[in-house]
């Protein structure tokens, strides 16, 4: 057993918060829920972070959903609650604005999956299996699930995840767009520093802005996220890192953003 929900760990720019209940597979608590929320806040506002990463303790599981034995005597008051709670996390992530990677380890099921779904980008170990089996136990995504997958992979594989309950592979994932990237297990860690150093190096406010318009065109109409698309790039222009990207591209060098 554990006493420490989740760790978290810098390395240069990037931010590591792992969810730390192996024991458990990283069942999702009410505690648990709380010190991701608090840590993705911390993390949005410390100036030293760029990027963040995040993944489960152990061999087995990202996060293989929420603790269903805190869940199982809740009331249907208190059930809500409890959905409410996961939601306020999961849009706390969607509306970082810093990229947020969901290093998949192994099974991302029910909250688990709708925390990984969460994250702007997400890479799967091979051996990683996904899906949202709360149909199983009597129950719905209540997390967000069935409008991000809706999203993300359509309503036929929304439907066929939800109806089902069964959890899927890895590569299926990646064919539904559930996933960006599938590595190998041992090259998991390895693939996703190098797409974290990516991130890290690129220009924050850039980064920022691209994750802002996408937020906004994906809950507005087109004519109305082209104009906020034209106002964010007009806004890149007054950036010190737009200077230094320009200048560097004509100068053949690469560009070393501050973030200003």
């Amino acid at each position: 057993m554990t006493d420490t929900p989740i760790t978290v760990a810098d390395h240069g720019p990037i931010r590591h918060v792992t969810v730390n209940r192996p024991d458990k597979l990283n069942a999702l608590n009410a505690a648990t829920l709380d010190a991701l929320h608090d840590a993705f806040g911390q993390a949005a506002g410390d100036e030293g972070v760029r990027v963040v990463v995040l993944t489960g303790a152990g061999p087995k599981a990202f996060v293989a959903g929420a603790d269903i034995a805190e869940m199982a005597d809740l009331s249907a008051t208190r059930g809500r609650d409890f959905s409410l709670r996961g939601q306020r996390l999961m849009r706390r992530i969607e509306t970082m604005p810093k990229p947020v990677i969901a290093m998949i380890n192994g099974f991302a099921l029910g909250g688990g999956l709708e925390l990984a779904m969460a994250c702007h980008l997400r890479i799967a170990a091979d051996t990683a299996k996904v899906g949202q089996p709360e149909i199983n136990l009597g129950l719905i995504p209540g997390f967000g699930g069935s409008q991000r997958l809706l999203r993300l992979a359509g309503r036929a594989a929304t439907l066929e995840l939800c109806l089902l309950g069964a959890p899927i592979t890895a590569e299926r994932a990646l064919q539904l767009g559930i996933v960006n990237r599938v590595a190998p297990a041992a090259e998991l860690e390895a693939e996703t520093r190098k797409l974290a150093e990516q991130l890290a190096a690129s220009a924050p406010l850039a980064l920022r802005a691209t994750l802002d318009i996408v937020n906004v065109g994906g809950e507005c109409a087109i004519e109305e996220g082209l104009q906020y698309e034209s106002a964010q790039f007009g806004l890149m222009f007054a950036t010190e890192d737009m200077r230094e990207g320009t200048r560097a591209f004509l100068e053949r060098r690469k560009p070393a953003f501050e973030g200003r």
